[in-house]
Formats: C-alpha cells, sequence, structure tokens
C-alpha cells in the first residue's frame, strides 16, 4: 500500500463534507507533479486528507476507491474516488510536523503549494504514534528475505 496526502481549502470543500458525503470524486488537480501522484493511485491505498490555509493540518483519512481515470472537464487531468475513511483527532498541525524535523525533504514542508502528493511510510507510522486513536492502520513490513 502507498501512501498519498491530498490538500484542499476547507472553504471550499473539508473533511466534513467527505464525511457527509461517504464519497467523492476528487478533482481539480492541475499541477503536472501533482497529477502524477493522483495516477499512480490504487484503489485501497490511504489519503491523509490537509486542510490548507490559517489552520493548515492533516485532519483526516481517505481510501482510493477507484483508478485514476481521465478528468471529463479536462482531458489533460485525472481524477479518482475517494472514500472518508476517519478523522485525525486532533489534527496535526503543519507546524507540529515541521517541528518534528523529521520530514524536511517531503513536498509537504519543501513545496507549500503541491496539492496532492505521495506521503513517505515514516508519515503514516509517525501518524500512528502521535494519534493512536485516529483509524489508522501502518501495515507491517513482510521481513525481506536474505539473499544466498
Amino acid at each position: 500500500m502507498t501512501w498519498y496526502l491530498a490538500k484542499t481549502d476547507p472553504e471550499t470543500y473539508s473533511v466534513d463534507d467527505l464525511e457527509k458525503e461517504e464519497k467523492t470524486v476528487w478533482d481539480g488537480v492541475k499541477n503536472p507533479q501533482a497529477l502524477r501522484a493522483v495516477r499512480a493511485m490504487q484503489k485501497g491505498d490511504t489519503v491523509f486528507i490537509y486542510h490548507s490555509g490559517k489552520d493548515a493540518a492533516v485532519v483526516g483519512l481517505a481510501r482510493v476507491a477507484s483508478e485514476a481515470r481521465p478528468d471529463p472537464g479536462d482531458p489533460r487531468a485525472s481524477v479518482i474516488d475517494l472514500e472518508f475513511a476517519g478523522r485525525i483527532e486532533p489534527p496535526v498541525t503543519l507546524a507540529e510536523i515541521k517541528a518534528s524535523k523529521l520530514f524536511s525533504d517531503w513536498a509537504l514542508v519543501r513545496q507549500g503549494r503541491l496539492s496532492t502528493m505521495e506521503a513517505p511510510s515514516s508519515f503514516a507510522e509517525w501518524m500512528q504514534k502521535l494519534r493512536p486513536r485516529s483509524k489508522l492502520s501502518v501495515p507491517r513490513q513482510a521481513p525481506r528475505r536474505r539473499k544466498t
């Protein structure tokens, strides 16, 4: 499983909206780097939902519910379906993420305007430890076999 992070302006579409609707089409991604992330998503992957703006924070979780497909409104773009998978309580702020000094090379910290990106598995593990009551399950890595 791969982890992703998708940013949204809460005034436009919030985690509350996703929870109420249960499922949504994630569209509007235009940046080529962010589109690569959308196109790489596979059904079952987990997405951190991040509210941008003055209260920037990871606020929830979603599961990828479809494979990427062309955006009917823009053939150069792609969309996916996301299903609500839970909240991060309390939200984890961007300030907390930066203060950890663990993710300084991640696009969330380096490229503030990038809307959709892969999230390092170490971030998912850190989040699970930080917010153990959230519905965040990080699969254990299978042990690597040694070559003989």
